[in-house]
């Protein structure tokens, strides 16, 4: 598959994700559509050029705690992601967490679907 079509998918299932994210929860909410547009294209590029970063450096906590860190992790890069992008609002860090879990089982089975590999 070529390399725009595949970012341009991703970008997609980002996107997707954060709206239904959006749609469930009370504690998330974006400003307008291009604000929700702008924050699955952040949201890529944190979690392709940051996330690795932040899962190396943490390495040994998360094997202590049998893999539960990378929520924090994930919970970390969604609210950095809102504090980066205008008009993207979440209700605090423990919401970031629980909102996070949801977007990665979104994008999961997105990304299944579409036939899509990391």
């Amino acid at each position: 598959m070529h390399n725009v079509i595949r970012f341009l998918l991703f970008w997609g299932v980002n996107t997707l994700s954060l709206w239904v994210a959006d749609e469930l929860f009370d504690g998330i909410a974006f400003a307008n559509t291009q604000t929700l547009v702008l924050a699955g294209l952040v949201l890529g590029i944190v979690n392709t050029f940051l996330k690795p970063i932040l899962v190396i450096l943490t390495l040994p906590i998360t094997v202590l705690t049998l893999g539960l860190f990378l929520l924090v992790i994930n919970g970390l890069t969604l609210f950095l992601v809102a504090q980066l992008v205008d008009g993207f609002h979440l209700a605090g860090f423990g919401t970031a967490i629980g909102i996070a879990l949801a977007v990665s089982v979104i994008s999961f089975f997105l990304n299944a679907m579409l036939g899509l590999r990391k």
